[in-house]
């Protein structure tokens, strides 16, 4: 019994101290904006909104906001379309060699990550004049998406009753008009899947923009996150913080609308 109540003990007191670990530099976060001179300890704000208005009067800061909203939707959207097209294609069609070519797909996409890619992908926007350019920075994030995006896909395609469509091909409907009418509907908690996915992977990406992008007006705010440092290079806690918490509640609203709406609770493709 001693043995027992103290492995209990001992249990809570981890959880304890692991919650801590991942509570504490939250709590940092929401109250560092509204403390005057902001410190790495976590203390009581003074509610001071004088971040916020030196983060509005920085020249690039909000901007850099809505460029990483616009990079992010942009390659959303590309992606799902996409991903949804060639996965119910992979699903419905028998090629010889579609397992072997999904999971090499798969593989290739794990192994050779931007890091990797960064000279020839590089070199590729300098040929296709795609430097400076946000369209071709959506193509080039977008490209490096989309092989997982279709394997994650090809999931909840296979899981979607054939019946249904052989219903509509029966009424005389198109291959687009079973996709758009049908196939949509019932995959489309995993479509917000692998749009949460995709947006959050450009929502954090600094390196590709970083690399591409050199118009400064053009940077996402992952990019200008790194300018908000003093010309010693000592961190502006007081911006950064800010900057912090403004850049975080786009990506927390997109979840709990997505996780509200869907709920996350799928069998197969299809939510329950």
């Amino acid at each position: 019994m001693t043995r027992f109540v103290l492995g209990r003990i001992g249990f809570y007191t981890l959880i304890a101290v692991l919650l801590a670990f991942f509570t504490i530099p939250l709590l940092w976060l929401v109250t560092a904006p509204f403390t005057s001179d902001p410190t790495y300890k976590v203390s009581v704000p003074d509610f001071t909104l004088d971040n916020f208005r030196a983060i509005a009067e920085h020249p690039y800061a909000l901007p850099s906001l809505w460029n990483s909203v616009l990079l992010s939707a942009g390659t959303a959207l590309l992606v799902v379309i996409l991903a949804a097209l060639a996965a119910y294609a992979l699903s419905r069609v028998r090629l010889p060699g579609r397992d072997a070519l999904l999971y090499t797909l798969l593989l290739l996409s794990s192994i050779i990550t931007g890091t990797a890619a960064m000279v020839p992908l590089f070199q590729l926007a300098v040929q296709l004049n795609l430097i400076d350019s946000q369209l071709g920075l959506i193509l080039i994030l977008t490209g490096g998406l989309l092989p997982a995006a279709i394997f994650m896909m090809k999931d909840f395609m296979d899981a979607t009753p054939k019946s249904y469509e052989e219903s509509a091909r029966v009424f005389g409907a198109t291959p687009l008009q079973i996709v758009r009418h049908v196939v949509v509907p019932l995959v489309r908690p995993g479509l917000a899947t692998i749009g949460v996915w995709a947006v959050a992977n450009v929502w954090g990406n600094f390196l590709m923009p970083y690399l591409l992008l050199s118009d400064v007006e053009k940077q996402p705010a992952a990019v200008i996150t790194y300018t908000l440092y003093t010309e010693g290079g000592q961190a502006n806690l007081s911006m950064l913080s800010t900057f912090g918490l403004l850049y975080s509640i786009p990506v927390v609203l997109m979840y709990l609308f997505v996780s509200k709406k869907y709920g996350f609770r799928f069998h197969g493709g299809i939510k329950r």
